[in-house]
């Protein structure tokens, strides 16, 4: 008899916990629309307490993407974190100093390598960006592998990229061709018909067949690309590797420019989910 209460104080111990969710990390169930033909593959719905190293890496450094950025990326707390169920990845003016010197600006960058790879499928990200001159977040994508090349002859994928200046225009690109410089980009852009991309959420879905890629904004289909090419390689090289996803805020850079007096800090893009949908 007093081996089964103890075992009945353990089991309304264990439901308790349950129900008041004590573990630190403890994983909500969150309802995934699944779209018809597709499985899920991979996803992260940011409601852990902090970012799931399981998932993402930071990449740490001073060189940013090689564009002239201004930019520290930090794993630091201040430049990303989670909180109330969404990724922030903030850019600041704090001159952050690190092993590769001294920046007048900080900010995060993040990405999946080895942790989430992907050769085809369906990819949405529903995130707020920032605004003002000189800032440029980005979604996107390169290859795990390189197997063609260095850059851009392995190729690249911008699911979205925005400039902070003109806050209601979104980019979607291809870069391939060659090794730089001998390579070429090929895109389009879509227009906000109201507001900006600072001002609400919007998602932010891509397409990868094996043949066609389409890129979408809150469902309206904006581009589609079924041409592309690597050198000494046959179609449809490069975009038939698998690529990994990164996330970042970048501070000024070619593209750009740098930020100016109009350019308030902080800025940051806010994730509220990535998800990878697989055809079945």
């Amino acid at each position: 008899m007093k081996k089964f209460f103890i075992l009945l104080m353990i089991l309304l111990i264990a439901v308790a916990c349950d129900e008041e969710g004590t573990a630190e990390n403890e994983v909500k169930d969150p309802e995934i629309e699944i779209p018809e033909g597709y499985t899920l593959a991979w996803n992260d719905e940011f409601e852990l307490n902090s970012i799931d190293t399981n998932k993402w890496e930071h990449e740490v450094n001073a060189t940013g993407g090689g564009n002239n950025e201004l930019q520290y990326y930090t794993a630091r707390e201040e430049n990303s974190f989670v909180k109330d169920g969404k990724l922030h990845l903030v850019a600041l003016e704090d001159y952050y100093e690190g092993d590769e010197g001294l920046r007048q600006f900080s900010s995060a960058r993040i990405r999946t390598l080895n942790k989430g790879d992907w050769k085809y499928g369906r990819f949405e990200i529903r995130a707020k960006l920032p605004k003002g001159q000189g800032l440029w977040p980005a979604i996107w994508m390169l290859p795990t592998d390189g197997i063609y090349g260095n850059w851009a002859a392995s190729g690249e994928i911008d699911i979205m990229e925005l400039l902070g200046q003109d806050p209601t225009r979104v980019y979607g690109t291809l870069h391939h061709g060659g090794t730089y410089p001998d390579n070429v980009h090929i895109g389009e852009n879509y227009v906000l018909p109201s507001s900006d991309f600072s001002s609400d959420f919007h998602v932010f879905r891509f397409e990868w067949e094996q043949n066609e890629m389409r890129w979408y904004v809150d469902d309206v289909h904006y581009a589609t690309q079924n041409s592309w090419y690597t050198k000494g390689y046959d179609y449809p090289a490069p975009y038939d590797q698998r690529f990994h996803m990164i996330l970042n805020v970048a501070v000024g850079g070619n593209w750009p420019g740098s930020p100016d007096e109009t350019t308030t800090f902080p800025q940051e893009m806010v994730v509220d989910y990535v998800r990878v949908f697989k055809k079945d």
